[in-house]
């Protein structure tokens, strides 16, 4: 008898979830059981979001810092090279 083969894709989030709990894996994957967790879950991917805005921001924030410090550098570097009479 041949053995039937899947072509299913198995995400790495699934491999931390079956590292972690091969139970709650099979339940969830296999069976298609909803995960009791549903509101735990919300609120972290809520977090995840947020975090990612204030992260995005900084990001902004440092590049922003990077091109004022550029320009008061050539604006300092103009001071020193005008001539002193002008």
């Amino acid at each position: 008898m041949a053995q039937k083969t899947s072509s299913r894709i198995i995400r790495a989030s699934e491999l931390g979830q079956y590292a972690f709990c091969a139970r709650a894996w099979w339940l969830g994957s296999v069976q298609g059981l909803p995960s009791t967790l549903g509101k735990r879950m919300a609120e972290g991917e809520t977090a995840h979001r947020q975090h990612g805005r204030i992260v995005r921001s900084a990001v902004l924030l440092t590049r922003l810092a990077y091109v004022l410090l550029a320009l008061a550098a050539l604006a300092a570097l103009v001071a020193l090279l005008r001539p002193i009479g002008v």
